[in-house]
């Protein structure tokens, strides 16, 4: 074998060994992944999405994953303001935005998250009443997101959004509820009604007032009555009177009686001669 020969299969070697080198060097990441590069042991570079190169044996890639993420935060005895013990679970929605923070900051961010949630939550939940937890979910799920994001945000994750789930309530609790509410209504129905009848009296004195004003107002408005009552087709018709036209009729009556008398004494007196 010659030295040429010799040449030709070392050079052919070394090709293919650099060709090799090259195609250990390619990586491909979504679109919805980064490339976190570590050269020697040292951050170097975030890559991706698509087609890239990094030398082989030197550089060392970890794939992260910036999609959002779902955390379902597991239901938790906590106890109010006003010590009543309830159980609240949530679901907390995240997403990474810095992907070389969410390496190097923090070991296991997603358990770290998880953690950080359960704690604010139970926090949060403490520092509000029964009836502010029930009625203000909303205020409650800012405050939540507020502190977790504000905690999460030096390990390049940002919180999306922080939803109260459910509220689990004492059997005793709610039946105590259930009285309150019940007690309530009935406070607003009598209220409601004691207004009804005092504007109802108010009317009924105005009504008075001008009927007394006017007195054929009254007459008309039996009129009116006595229309009515013929509608609804009933076989019998009540006529009321006032009491003026019944002390009227007594004293025509009388009247007249005492009139008759009279004229029958003077028929039967004797006429003199």
């Amino acid at each position: 074998m010659g030295y040429i020969q010799i040449t030709m299969i070392v050079l052919g070697g070394l090709g293919g060994l650099i060709v090799l080198f090259v195609l250990l060097g390619f990586r491909m990441d979504r679109e919805y992944e980064r490339g976190v590069v570590f050269r020697l042991g040292r951050f170097h570079s975030v890559r991706g999405p698509g087609l890239y190169w990094v030398i082989p044996f030197v550089d060392q890639k970890i794939r992260v994953d910036i999609r959002t993420r779902t955390v379902d935060v597991e239901s938790q005895e906590t106890v109010t303001s006003d010590s009543v013990t309830i159980r609240v679970n949530a679901v907390l929605y995240y997403k990474i935005t810095s992907p070389e923070k969410a390496i190097n900051t923090v070991a296991r961010y997603q358990l770290a998250t998880y953690q950080i949630a359960l704690t604010t939550l139970r926090n949060v939940v403490g520092q509000h009443r029964l009836d502010e937890v029930l009625r203000d979910r909303d205020k409650i799920n800012s405050a939540v997101q507020k502190i977790i994001d504000e905690i999460t945000d030096p390990w390049g994750l940002t919180v999306e959004l922080v939803e109260v789930k459910d509220v689990e309530i004492p059997a005793s609790m709610q039946r105590a509820m259930a009285k309150e509410a019940e007690a309530v209504r009935e406070k607003r129905s009598r209220i409601i009604k004691a207004e009804a009848e005092q504007e109802s009296s108010m009317k009924l004195r105005q009504a008075a007032e001008e009927i007394a004003a006017h007195p054929a107002a009254l007459e008309l408005r039996r009129m009116q009555m006595v229309s009515e009552v013929g509608i609804e087709h009933n076989t019998t018709t009540i006529l009321m009177l006032p009491s003026d036209f019944i002390s009227l009729a007594n004293a025509v009556t009388n009247k007249l009686s005492k009139n008759s008398t009279e004229v029958v004494e003077s028929g039967s007196r004797p006429v003199k001669e």
